[in-house]
């Protein structure tokens, strides 16, 4: 099989990808879902007139003219409405978020006034008709739709929904992503390795990136290099029901290389391997039935690269999202570069932020096993297959890395 273009092994994965079904979660759950429907407002905000400040409730006609002192006639506190009215010639001290008593029309803040000891108060300075009062209906009205179906929640709208009155809220389900890592070689954290043996990275880094994108992720742990413990944990990845299989690691054709064929005999329907992507270039996509696989290489750059180009897109279009891939910026090379060859090169880079722009500078270590230069990499540096030589200078294309 040929190799695919980066782009043309995108589309793939996200062809007949579709967002999921809806579900109702309580606001708490809500932060970064996809909302199914227009959320209306269930109430008006605030349901009535009310103080902006500390201070007396007047009739701005009363006031319009200072000094005068008027008759104190009662106390309104937040959530303590006063039931009488304010008359001619009469003031109710209100604090912020009281409800305006009948009759009043303006408030005096506290700083303007003298209290007396015969429960009257001195307004020293004229105040105008509705000067610090939030009216009924400032901030929204009842039935109003003030978040569209489609929409990705943030802290700011989970605020406003829950001032709508909404305790819970339709959203796409989140993604489930199982992750498998695969390989006799590989250990544990916090075990001793024995001869020949690597301590397992991939998958803590795969699951994060999955997670922080929306996805529940179910962790499979390591699979032996034997066919049927491949197989029996995509078993295990449909029973927990995950929309989405990855595996890392034995993606390729090698006599060690068994993915490809244990998941073949689970039913695997394969889109393609190999990709003209370097680092990655033996990834794989297929599916089990209503379950998309991805099968990133071993090597830990590989395997994140990987999953950043793909995985996350892939989570973010089930999720209902419409910003599926990294955004591209433009900044300036740190240092030459020479041609490319036939595949897309992703150079980890870091980013300084200079008077002219960003400037972009791959690091000097590039091998796809090296953890300790992409942990410190700001950016992924873009460089297109048969690209010409570019100098420091230049103008490059990057996607930036982290949350």
């Amino acid at each position: 099989m040929a190799l695919m273009s980066v782009a043309d092994a995108l589309q793939r994965v996200l062809a007949d990808a579709r967002a999921l079904p809806r579900e109702a979660v309580p606001l708490d759950d809500a932060l970064g879902r996809v909302l199914t429907e227009d959320l209306v407002a269930l109430r008006t905000q605030p349901p009535a007139s009310v103080s902006a400040m500390d201070g007396y409730a007047v009739r701005a006609s009363d006031v319009a003219r200072t000094p005068v002192t008027l008759k104190v006639i009662g106390v309104v506190a937040a959530g303590h409405p006063f039931s009488g009215k304010v008359g001619p010639g009469e003031a109710a001290r209100i604090f912020t978020g009281g409800v305006m008593p009948e009759g009043s029309d303006t408030v005096v803040v506290q700083e303007l006034t003298i209290q007396d000891a015969t429960n009257g108060v001195t307004i020293q300075k004229p105040t105008t008709l509705a000067r610090n009062v939030r009216a009924e209906g400032i901030d929204f009205a009842q039935h109003a739709v003030l978040l569209r179906k489609g929409q990705r929640l943030t802290d700011r709208d989970l605020m406003l929904a829950a001032a709508m009155n909404h305790s819970r809220i339709n959203v796409h389900r989140q993604p489930r992503v199982a992750v498998l890592g695969t390989g006799d070689e590989l250990v544990p954290p916090g075990t001793t390795p024995g001869p020949g043996e690597i301590v397992y990275s991939n998958g803590f880094a795969l699951a994060a990136l999955a997670r922080a994108n929306g996805a529940e992720v179910h962790n499979l742990g390591i699979a032996c290099d034997r066919v049927e413990d491949i197989a029996a944990a995509a078993r295990r990845a449909r029973e927990w029901g995950a929309d989405i299989l990855l595996t890392s690691g034995g993606a390729s054709v090698g006599e060690h290389d068994l993915v490809q064929r244990a998941l073949a005999a689970e039913g695997l329907e394969l889109t393609f391997w190999r990709v003209a992507l370097r680092p990655g270039r033996p990834m794989m996509h297929g599916r089990l039935g209503q379950m998309q696989v991805l099968g990133v290489p071993g090597n830990p750059v590989s395997a994140y690269v990987c999953a950043f180009l793909f995985l996350a897109p892939l989570i973010r279009k089930l999720a209902g999202r419409t910003d599926l891939e990294p955004r591209p910026h433009s900044a300036r090379l740190g240092k030459d570069l020479p041609a490319n060859d036939e595949r897309a090169d992703y150079l980890r880079a870091t980013i300084q932020e200079t008077a002219n722009g960003p400037v972009a500078t791959p690091l000097p270590a590039q091998d796809s096993s090296l953890m300790a230069p992409l942990a410190k990499a700001d950016c992924l540096l873009i460089r297109e297959p048969h690209a010409p030589p570019a100098a420091a200078g230049s103008e490059c294309v990057i996607v930036k890395l982290g949350l």
